[in-house]
């Protein structure tokens, strides 16, 4: 059966630009991460060396291994070859193990010999900053480039592949795991970070690869997670990575997985806010470097995880866990009356319901339990379970047939011998179903008796933290909602508006911000409700377009070099005579003279005074790596006070509209207070497609949006102040 969901739209900014290199796939890497022939260069005799280690690591492997050194003739019992181009086949796989100084000739005789890519150890590249390192790791990139050979490095731990046993790595070996069809895969920038997670083989966590791709000179971190995604052995994939050249190319990665129905999981080191170009708008200040990662990750359902201790546990749930969660209702079975309150206690947390039992079966278990147990959900069986262990499968029974139910949750407070049956008897009886069943080993004997064969389990997911298993419970029952939904992009915005809008854009100027009265004409063009400004020259004419539009007003200072003009004390409100505006008039243009540098001045706009209302920012940016975000917030002038903003990957449908909405601290105060008529959220759901929308469309042609504030009522919605900038 075809699993298969159709990613959202690509937009402009998402598709990769000629100077980005192709994303590679299964078969493009097929021969270095997933070997038949081994030849390791520069191999030694010496204890100790990385030559050694790679062997030890290669006990389990289960092809042909070559030894490449001219000093030798003969290394253990491998006969040792003078070159790569003297080994008797064109080898699938080279580990160098040499020094930086042969690197690129052995690069240049590896791309000739038509072998098949090099994991590189050496150090000393681009990572030490210095122009002939950085030049000669560029002379290595441009060696592959263009041919079957691939680098995995240079300066990189190796590559795991538990797999075949070719593990083409120098750290120290871990036991080969047990591959049952639920294992899951690491794919790390950090070699260290990669390997230390795998030690978690050694409690009976079942890992298919860990590959960690070092300086990335050919071959990143997208690249192998693209690898693993077409990988038959493994059931999900765990990303670790600090940053990238072209995020793009991650997210490209990321929506393979996605449309091939295998959990992405991704952890992002390196989320401090480095120095940089303040941004020119209030959107530029809310969407920094993390909310764009964010914002792109949920685009395509990645699990994002922000907590290390987080992240094994959770690639082994999704691994194990059914594709689909058939209810959300998590039924919780416990011994101890503790613990079922704790479990009480996370699932509120993160929103995970504990449905109310139907009364016909809090009866049944009525009848299996003593007095003080607890026969609703939580159900506390009490450590009268050991006088009475079948009533443990008689409860699982009773929950698990509850349609509300998806998950049965089983806290295991004691570790002893003789208690590991309980999780073959719980998983059984969820997997009959089609449901999930999850323990918590909250006891503090972490290698007790049972925990392996939990975790060998393939219908039993174990997590040591009632935190960890609800946050996971609540990714997986999200995830399987946003594939069931699967929603089309359908655009607001008509192809005419489109246009209009692309032929009044050609005919600003780049490289400054609009005017406000050029924004809004713009944005327009797009459905998005504006004020109408006009243009005055002195006090008479400002008067005169007052008297025309009806008072009260508002003049503001007309400026391309006047971004925030409430700042610059050269905006007036509510002005409600003529008096009134001549005294507004020629105070912005003292206000304005005091300006240094001395800013280009069009004029001074009047536009007509709006009743006051929820204020709201509706914005979004181009970011050069990630692409076009659209933010919904509080506006207003204290809009960076209170921080209150989601961020989201432009476009965005109707229904990511309302969700963001509805995220907004503030979002209750649409729906009427005090007495007050509701906004039409519908309309401002419109508004934020429309900005999404232009955002994606014009992705090349400008730099940001800042429409604040957008005034909300029960009337009417309408933005009363824009900003675009052209890079």
């Amino acid at each position: 059966m075809d699993t298969s969901v159709a990613a959202p739209r690509a937009t402009p900014a998402e598709v990769a630009t000629p100077a980005s290199p192709r994303l590679l796939q299964h078969d493009d890497l097929r021969r270095v991460l997933h070997p038949e022939s081994i030849a390791i260069v520069g191999a030694s005799d010496r204890p100790g060396s990385f030559s050694e280690r790679v062997m030890v690591n290669l006990a389990h492997f289960k092809g042909r291994v070559y030894m490449v050194n001219p000093k030798y003739a003969q290394i253990g019992e491998h006969k040792c070859y003078p070159s790569v181009s003297a080994l008797p086949e064109a080898v699938d796989a080279v580990v160098f193990v040499a020094s930086r100084e042969a690197a690129e000739d052995t690069v240049r005789e590896c791309v000739a010999a038509g072998v098949g890519g090099v994991v590189m150890f050496a150090s000393g590249f681009a990572e030490t900053g210095k122009p002939e390192h950085v030049a000669l790791q560029e002379r290595l990139r441009q060696l592959v480039a263009g041919s079957s050979t691939r680098l995995i490095g240079p300066n990189c731990i190796g590559i795991y592949n538990y797999v075949n046993g070719a593990r083409m790595a120098f750290s120290p070996p871990v036991s080969q795991p047990r591959l049952a069809g639920h294992a899951f895969a690491i794919a790390s920038q950090s070699g260290a970070m990669g390997s230390a997670l795998s030690q978690a083989i050694e409690h009976g966590v079942s890992i298919s690869h860990t590959l960690t791709s070092g300086n990335a000179c050919d071959v990143d971190v997208a690249d192998l997670v693209s690898y693993l995604v077409d990988d038959p052995n493994c059931q999900s994939i765990l990303c670790i990575f600090e940053g990238m050249q072209d995020p793009r190319r991650l997210l490209e990665a990321a929506r393979r997985a996605w449309e091939a129905d295998k959990p992405l999981i991704v952890y992002k080191m390196a989320t401090g806010v480095k120095g940089g170009q303040a941004a020119l708008s209030h959107t530029g200040s809310l969407a920094g470097s993390n909310e764009m990662y964010a914002a792109a990750f949920r685009r395509y359902n990645v699990i994002a995880l922000n907590r290390l201790e987080d992240l094994v546990e959770t690639a082994a749930f999704f691994a194990k866990a059914p594709r689909r969660c058939l209810a959300d209702g998590v039924a919780v079975v416990s011994t101890s009356g503790g613990a079922a309150i704790m479990a009480a206690d996370k699932a509120e947390e993160h929103g995970v319901p504990l449905p109310d039992l139907l009364p016909g079966t809090e009866a049944f278990l009525g009848t299996l339990l003593p007095e003080f147990g607890s026969a609703k959900n939580p159900c506390d069986l009490t450590g009268q379970v050991l006088n009475n262990p079948q009533s443990i499968a008689a409860c699982a029974d009773a929950l698990l047939d509850e349609e509300t139910i998806g998950t049965l949750l089983y806290p295991h407070p004691l570790s002893y011998d003789g208690a590991s049956w309980r999780f073959d008897l719980l998983s059984q009886a969820a997997a009959q179903r089609g449901k999930c069943f999850v323990t918590v080993w909250i006891n503090e004997w972490l290698e007790g008796p049972g925990i392996r064969e939990a975790e060998a389990n393939p219908n039993a997911i174990v997590f040591r933290s009632m935190d960890r298993a609800f946050q996971a419970l609540s990714a997986w029952q999200h995830r399987s909602r946003m594939r069931a939904q699967a929603e089309a992009q359908v655009r607001t915005v008509s192809a005419q508006g489109r246009e209009a809008a692309r032929a009044l854009l050609q005919s600003l100027p780049r490289g400054r911000a609009l005017t406000e009265r050029e924004a809004k004409n713009l944005l327009a063009c797009y459905g998005i409700p504006v004020t109408t400004d006009r243009l005055a020259a002195s006090a008479s004419e400002a008067v005169a377009l007052a008297e025309q539009m009806g008072y009260p007003v508002v003049l503001k200072l007309e400026s391309p070099d006047v971004l925030h003009k409430t700042e610059a004390g050269v905006v007036k409100l509510n002005l409600q005579d003529p008096q009134q505006v001549v005294a507004a008039y020629e105070d912005i243009v003292q206000r304005t003279a005091r300006i240094a540098p001395p800013p280009r001045v069009q004029g001074v706009a009047v536009q007509p005074m709006i009743e006051s209302g929820i204020e709201l920012m509706v914005g979004g940016r181009v970011d050069s790596a990630l692409g076009p975000v659209v933010l919904v917030g509080w506006g207003g002038v204290m809009v960076e006070v209170l921080q209150d903003a989601v961020t989201e990957m432009a476009p965005v449908s109707r229904q990511q509209a309302g969700q963001m909405i509805e995220q907004l601290k503030v979002s209750h105060l649409l729906q009427g207070y005090r007495g007050s008529a509701p906004v039409d959220v519908g309309h401002l759901q419109e508004i934020v497609c429309a900005v999404s929308e232009f955002l994606a469309d014009f992705a090349q042609e400008i730099g940001e949006i800042d429409i604040n504030p957008l005034i909300c009522t029960p009337r009417r919605i309408i933005a009363v102040d824009a900003l675009v900038t052209r890079p």
